[in-house]
């Protein structure tokens, strides 16, 4: 078996972290793992496989020799460095944004659309983390019948913000139980005891960035250009794994027990039931963990005939994220 050569750009970051712990988990084979950072954080050593990696300083000589790089970085970030990448023969699977609709570049969940990363230039993105854990929830009826039309609202964790975001519901339990004023820096407002309907930033149609990520990233995943998508996202006082409630119309009838067959026997995903005890997931059952669970599912009564209503709940971190990138380079490794 081949030993591979990977580097995580964003290696402190909470998806680069991530990213390492899964690779681990995976027994990813590996001769050579390079952690990369900002100049904070170089010297720094992370545990890995029983003995330790030191992080180097990111610069554009980071890439010499590697097979995959796992970008968990920014934007800006992500654009500034995918040239030298690519530059360098070694395949950049980003979990930024910068990349995803581009036409040349595969957006890529492995359950769904794996053929699409091994037509790669170079560069595959990972989807959104709501994305990647409402389509993996929707893979097994995409199967037996396309999906038309959606109305989706997500209750996103803290985590979706990052190690700050994390940081921040932390900080308000901490100085509400000492009777300290709550402060407010990473989020629009409070979100102890507060829900905010506003992610990302608002555009011309009164949705935001984030809200218009499910139908245009949606659409090209599911190679379905005409996929409709009415989406609010929401931040919910979670730490981590996103929630999804999602009304769907089918182009076929399906009746809900098809429905749950299909998602039962769907890569990635759990079908939750009564025999659970309730036939709902929680945040709290999916975290750190991979597999997105699937629950409540029922007719839609707005159409009866080809609309069904779900909901599910997945780990932003990890298969929202992290696990998604390296499932992407396991598939093309090879791996199983």
């Amino acid at each position: 078996m081949k030993n591979y050569r990977i580097a995580i750009m964003g290696a402190t970051g909470a998806v680069g972290q991530q990213m390492i712990k899964v690779l681990e988990e995976r027994n990813f084979p590996i001769s050579e793992l390079r952690l990369l950072a900002s100049s904070r954080s170089a010297g720094r050593k992370v545990p890995f496989k029983g003995g330790e990696i030191k992080i180097q300083e990111l610069n554009d000589d980071s890439f010499a020799g590697m097979d995959f790089v796992l970008g968990a970085v920014s934007n800006p970030l992500s654009m500034q460095y995918a040239g030298k990448i690519v530059d360098s023969k070694a395949v950049f699977i980003d979990n930024s944004s910068a990349f995803r609709l581009n036409e040349d570049v595969p957006l890529v969940v492995p359950e769904i659309n794996p053929d699409d990363a091994r037509a790669n230039n170079g560069i595959i993105s990972n989807p959104n983390c709501s994305t990647i854990i409402t389509l993996t929830a929707l893979s097994g009826i995409c199967r037996i019948t396309p999906i038309r039309k959606m109305i989706a609202s997500t209750y996103q964790a803290v985590s979706g913000a990052g190690v700050e975001g994390m940081n921040e519901l932390e900080k308000q339990i901490s100085d509400y139980c000492q009777g300290n004023p709550l402060v407010s820096n990473v989020f629009l407002t409070q979100i102890l005891s507060n829900v905010i309907p506003m992610i990302g930033s608002k555009l011309e149609n009164g949705y935001t960035t984030e809200e218009m990520k499910l139908q245009n990233e949606g659409r090209k995943i599911l190679h379905t250009p005409d996929l409709k998508v009415c989406c609010t996202c929401v931040r919910v006082p979670v730490m981590r794994s996103h929630s999804i409630s999602v009304q769907l119309v089918t182009e076929d009838p399906l009746s809900v027990s098809e429905a749950c067959s299909a998602i039962a026997n769907a890569p990635g995903c759990r079908l939750v039931t009564e025999l659970d005890g309730r036939d709902f997931p929680t945040p709290l059952d999916t975290a750190d963990q991979d597999l997105v669970y699937v629950g409540r599912v029922r007719r839609d009564l707005i159409d009866e005939d080809r609309g069904l209503s779900l909901w599910c709940c997945g780990d932003q971190i990890r298969k929202g994220a992290a696990t998604n990138a390296v499932q992407i380079a396991m598939l093309l490794a090879d791996l199983k």
